[in-house]
């Protein structure tokens, strides 16, 4: 039941092709970065070669939403099985519920330094090539150091939305922990146009360093001491020895089987359960009996993701610092009870009761069958907003993915990891049939976009850039669901009057930003990238 490649038709307006090729494949979503991983596997390098070398220069090349201080998973197929790796980092050792109440909050702020967790990405690229990687290791910043250092044009995406957080930070981002944003970002005024060339020379200082000492120097050197001593001074709370604590944690991928096809994400901390938890829901009803664009496909996926959605606020936390009931979340028995509270009105759903036991996304291929999805993030735009000074490295705010609900599981506490939103996904072809690496970005989007690229390709049958061009939904809150101006007009109305509170919204970049490749029986590959987004997929 191997999923069909149908060329010839063009459902959606974009009316591109997927791009097939048969010695490798990079997809991302900047097409400068997408070269960079394409020229390791022309130098002999493997998927993993490819992936951090794309990963390394999306930090230059789209800093609005992902950089040096961010966080990374991935999904490795070694061409016989999947590994997983959680890279992201945890809370520093004073991050304490009192600490914030205690200053009158009641939630976890979004920017400053009080939503810095310690960043996970230079040791995901550490630990990717270390357990993978061919090529040698400082070979993999090569271009990502000279787009730095010489400059590169802004894509229009990428612009938009560096002007428009150019234009919160006049006002937002005031006082001395936020002027290296503003002089690595904004530099005296600057405001980012598209096509606009730009250099970041202390970054590619800062990535030579993590290169020549394979990121040592970040988590326990001089750029550590750089941050912390930062911190110090500004009001932060992270100090070396939260930097010097950090580790990445490889994983076993959970999945469950979606009509013969193997779904894969990485497990909480992260969000990507719910994008399994709601095809379990789906697997139970006959979607291809109605058409793809119609309401009551529509309806169907959009009250599957409530519910997946209900549970997973309310269980998914750090699994080691608290009970996450996985198996229970993904059991069929508990999708059959939690399919039977659909019916043909919007609901508002409680969580169930299981039994217990602003990002950048990027796949790469080779020739041998190795294949990976990776994942990293600074979270919103540039993230907290502070940038160390002389370094370039721009903090993550993941932090604010906590709660400060007492009981909750995702609550603050030091060492610990926040819920994450950030989620690579990986397609099988039973448990064992390497099919290939997806993702969609977007915050809350992200399993949404999963689901309905998974739905997209096993139930309607469309190749993988028709069902990334497809028009997207995403639910929000409640009732309320936000749809794509290409959403069919009769959708909408058919929605509004099951009593979803639809809400059309043109900006594009809300429905996330996603590629996929996917393997052909003969080890050629097909791959798409997102048309909301600059990326683009490229092969040899």
């Amino acid at each position: 039941m191997s999923l069909q490649l149908d060329l010839d038709s063009f459902p959606y307006p974009s009316r591109r092709q997927p791009v097939v090729a048969r010695n490798g494949v990079v997809a991302t979503s900047e097409p400068l970065a997408a070269q960079a991983g394409l020229r390791m596997l022309q130098q002999g390098g493997n998927a993993v070669d490819a992936a951090v070398a794309t990963a390394i220069a999306l930090t230059v090349l789209e800093p609005v939403s992902n950089g040096i201080g961010g966080d990374a998973f991935a999904l490795v197929w070694d061409g016989s099985r999947l590994h997983g790796l959680n890279a992201s980092g945890r809370a520093p050792a004073s991050h304490d519920p009192s600490l914030f109440t205690s200053r009158g909050l009641d939630e976890v702020p979004a920017h400053g330094w009080l939503p810095v967790t310690v960043p996970g990405a230079p040791a995901a690229w550490r630990d990717l090539h270390a357990r993978f990687g061919r090529l040698p290791f400082e070979a993999l910043f090569a271009p990502a150091i000279a787009y730095a250092t010489d400059g590169f044009p802004l894509a229009p995406v990428t612009a938009g939305a560096w002007h428009r957080a150019q234009l919160r930070a006049t006002s937002a981002w005031t006082g001395q922990a936020f002027r290296g944003w503003h002089a690595t970002f904004a530099p005296g005024g600057r405001m980012a146009r598209a096509g606009d060339m730009w250099t970041l020379p202390d970054h590619a200082a800062t990535l030579r360093e993590i290169a020549s000492t394979g990121a040592e120097s970040f988590y326990r050197g001089r750029l550590a001491r750089e941050i912390a001593g930062f911190a110090s001074v500004t009001g932060g709370t992270i100090i070396e020895a939260d930097l010097a604590a950090h580790e990445s944690t490889w994983v076993d991928p959970i999945m469950t089987d979606y009509r013969g096809y193997g779904v894969w994400e990485i497990p909480p901390n992260g969000q990507g359960i719910a994008c399994l938890i709601a095809l379990n829901i789906l697997e139970g009803l006959d979607l291809a009996q109605h058409p793809r664009d119609s309401v009551e496909s529509v309806h169907l996926q959009v009250e599957a993701m409530k519910l997946a959605f209900a549970d997973v606020h309310q269980f998914v936390a750090d699994p080691t610092r608290a009970d996450v009931p996985v198996a229970g979340l993904l059991d069929k028995g508990y999708a059959a009870r939690r399919r039977d509270l659909i019916d043909d009105a919007s609901g508002n759903y409680p969580h169930g009761d299981p039994v217990r036991g602003g990002t950048v996304y990027l796949a790469t291929a080779d020739s041998d069958g190795m294949m990976v999805s990776l994942i990293q993030s600074n979270y919103a735009g540039f993230g907290s907003g502070v940038v160390v000074p002389g370094t370039g490295i721009a903090l993550q705010n993941r932090g604010n993915g906590f709660t400060l609900e007492e009981g909750h599981p995702n609550r603050v506490a030091p060492g610990k990891r926040p819920f994450h939103t950030i989620i690579p996904a990986f397609l099988t072809e039973g448990r064992d049939v390497a099919i290939g690496p997806f993702g969609v970005m977007g915050g809350h989007m992200q399993p949404q976009g999963h689901a309905q690229v998974v739905v997209n390709q096993v139930d309607y049958g469309l190749n993988p850039q028709a069902a990334l061009d497809a028009p997207r939904w995403q639910w929000l809150r409640g009732r309320t669901l936000a749809v794509e101006q290409g959403v069919p007009e009769f959708i909408v109305n058919g929605l509004r009057r099951r009593g979803h509170d639809v809400q059309i919204v043109p900006e594009a970049g809300q429905f996330g930003k996603g590629q996929v490749i996917r393997r052909l029986p003969n080890g050629a590959y097909v791959a798409g990238s997102e048309p909301r987004c600059d990326g683009c997929a490229v092969g040899w």
